[in-house]
């Protein structure tokens, strides 16, 4: 622990007295000598590496940078993260909502039992429904819950509809004893 003198001793100091530290050979300060020899360091070691060849075959290498000369947006490095990542759930449930309303037929287009499809509209009405009682966080809930029975018609109008066209396809394709047999080259 410095005694008091040192600490009287540093505080009497005037401002060139503070200076850095000047190397006698240079005249420069030895932390400006380090940071030189050390940047020569590194363009010795980049040198180095590019004779062995170890910067060929980078990905991306001879393609345009992406988003290059686009405005600059600050956040763009968590943007990347999101996409890179795919990392979901981070909106505010009201969006959350929303873009699950606007994704909903179709994944209620995948089930093939109505009884699903009644547990899954039931499932997002009662979270509409909690979201709504919910102090709101970010913009207003503007999703509705759904009609069930509105809802369960109008999948079973789009399966019909989704069957009649594979029907319409499997009709306009050949059954396999009517498509002409190809003949082997040991048979010809």
């Amino acid at each position: 622990m410095p005694d008091e003198d040192e600490k009287q001793s540093r505080e009497d100091r005037t401002p060139e007295d503070r200076a850095p530290e000047l190397d006698e050979r240079t005249g420069r300060s030895a932390a400006a000598a380090r940071m030189q020899h050390q940047a020569a360091w590194v363009d010795q070691q980049i040198r180095v590496a590019m004779a062995k060849g170890e910067f060929d075959d980078l990905p991306g290498a001879g393609k345009p940078i992406k988003d290059l000369g686009s405005q600059h947006d600050p956040d763009w490095w968590l943007k990347k993260l999101v996409e890179r990542e795919q990392i979901t759930g981070v909106l505010p449930p009201s969006l959350a909502l929303r873009k699950e309303d606007a994704e909903l037929d179709d994944r209620l287009d995948t089930l093939n039992v109505e009884a699903e499809v009644r547990r899954e509209l039931e499932d997002f009405n009662s979270r509409v429904i909690a979201a709504r009682y919910q102090l709101p966080e970010g913009p207003p809930l503007i999703t509705m819950p759904r009609d069930v029975e509105e809802a369960v018609a109008q999948w079973r109008e789009r399966r019909t509809a989704l069957r009649a066209r594979r029907a319409d396809a499997a009709r306009a394709t050949p059954a396999p004893e009517q498509r002409r047999r190809r003949r082997r080259w040991w048979r010809r």
